[in-house]
């Protein structure tokens, strides 16, 4: 699934809020070929879009953005400070405003978040958001950081 294959009328995101303030972006995107990694904009102040609408009553809504970039602090940095119960609010393309509440956080390294992806990234469960941004220690090549951050959120 990806947010050109949905339904016509679905609401696509627009912007992201996050609890702390930071704001980003939304692109729509495919994931990367085979590997399924979804591709995170170079654009500091974008965040990659992929998944369900906002007005799907099954799947998620996945986001990511960089932790930083080009020494530059990001906006999806203050994912590693959410806790349970922060809000993020998504604007769609409209305009309008729809709210989340943060419910679960996850520190994963990166080859647990690829085994983690059916439960955290599916498409069969009840709508939720999915922000992800990297972390933990910088090793660069194609691996980067080694490890992710996880945050997911139900609407309220």
């Amino acid at each position: 699934m990806s947010p050109s294959s949905e339904a016509a009328g679905g609401e696509h995101p627009g912007t992201v809020r996050l609890p702390a303030g930071g704001t980003a972006t939304l692109v729509a995107t495919e994931l990367d070929g085979d590997s399924a990694v979804l591709p995170v904009p170079e654009n500091l102040n974008e965040a990659t879009w992929w998944g369900a609408d906002l007005d799907a009553a099954r799947g998620a809504s996945v986001f990511a953005g960089h932790v930083n970039w080009h020494g530059r602090t990001g906006p999806f940095a203050e994912l590693w400070e959410t806790t349970a119960g922060d809000t993020v609010t998504v604007v769609d393309d409209s305009g309008a405003p729809r709210h989340y509440e943060v419910t679960d956080t996850l520190s994963l390294d990166k080859d647990e978040l690829a085994e983690q992806a059916d439960v955290l990234f599916g498409q069969q469960q009840p709508h939720r958001i999915v922000l992800v941004t990297c972390g933990g220690r910088w090793i660069g090549g194609d691996t980067g950081y080694t490890s992710n951050r996880v945050v997911v959120a139900d609407p309220v």
